[in-house]
């Protein structure tokens, strides 16, 4: 082994010396080396070059800011519209409270009220009201409403009414009596003008005229007066008018 060593020695010391005669310089870029690798040091390390950064992403839980739209020009508040103000009645609502007259209670003075009435006491005046005026006591002067009942009642004084008007069984009424239908139970002095049916039932007394579009006397009621259907279409007044 040690003759392979020297003689491999021999051999490299030659050839160095070949190459520096050749060039007139030794190989810089050449060394031999004891471990009998040679390094080619003529060749550039290679350069590293620093890699591009990755470009960053968004994680699922953590999304990118988006910036807001600017506005170029301011638009203007719109004001909200204005709902309609409900249409007023020319007449004032109707009260659904009832104002009652106690029987002991005696009132000297008109009465007027936005809802019904309900009389068991003395009025001397005139009574008002918006809703039903129902009787079962005295008046003495006239009536407003827009329904009308008696029960036993005394009444001196015109009744009108807007609406229906009852004349109860006891009832006695002087005066005149104007709705748009009734139904006659008690006794009555003064005209009656229903611009719709009049019943005039059994127990009934009428002294007074009466104008209707239909008239319903039942068997037992008594009148005295002149009975005209002259709001009723087919009224004989219309009918022989051009006879």
């Amino acid at each position: 082994m040690g003759f392979f060593k020297d003689f491999k020695d021999d051999v490299s010391q030659a050839v160095n010396e070949l190459v520096d005669d050749a060039t007139g310089t030794a190989s810089a870029g050449k060394k031999v080396i004891d471990d009998d690798v040679m390094v080619d040091t003529l060749e550039e390390p290679v350069k590293q070059t620093k890699a591009a950064p990755a470009p960053k992403t968004a994680s699922a839980n953590q999304a990118e800011p988006v910036e807001a739209p600017t506005k170029t020009s301011e638009e203007p508040v719109k004001e909200p519209a204005k709902s309609p103000e409900p249409a007023k009645n020319a007449a004032a609502d109707v009260s659904s409270e009832t104002a009652i007259i106690t029987p002991g209670l005696k009132i000297t003075g008109d009465i007027e009220s936005s809802g019904a009435i309900e009389l068991l006491g003395t009025v001397i005046g005139n009574v008002s009201c918006q809703g039903k005026l129902s009787v079962s006591g005295t008046i003495k002067g006239n009536t407003h409403s827009s329904a009308f009942y008696s029960n036993e009642a005394e009444i001196t004084g015109n009744i009108s009414c807007d609406g229906a008007a009852k004349i109860g069984n006891g009832s006695v009424v002087i005066g005149d009596l104007s709705a748009t239908s009734a139904v006659i139970a008690g006794a009555i002095k003064g005209d009656i003008d229903v611009h719709g049916p009049v019943i005039i039932d059994t127990t009934a007394i009428v002294m007074g005229d009466i104008k209707s579009e239909a008239v319903q006397i039942n068997n037992g009621a008594v009148i005295e007066g002149h009975c005209s259907q002259c709001y009723s279409d087919n009224s004989p007044s219309k009918f022989f008018k051009d006879k």
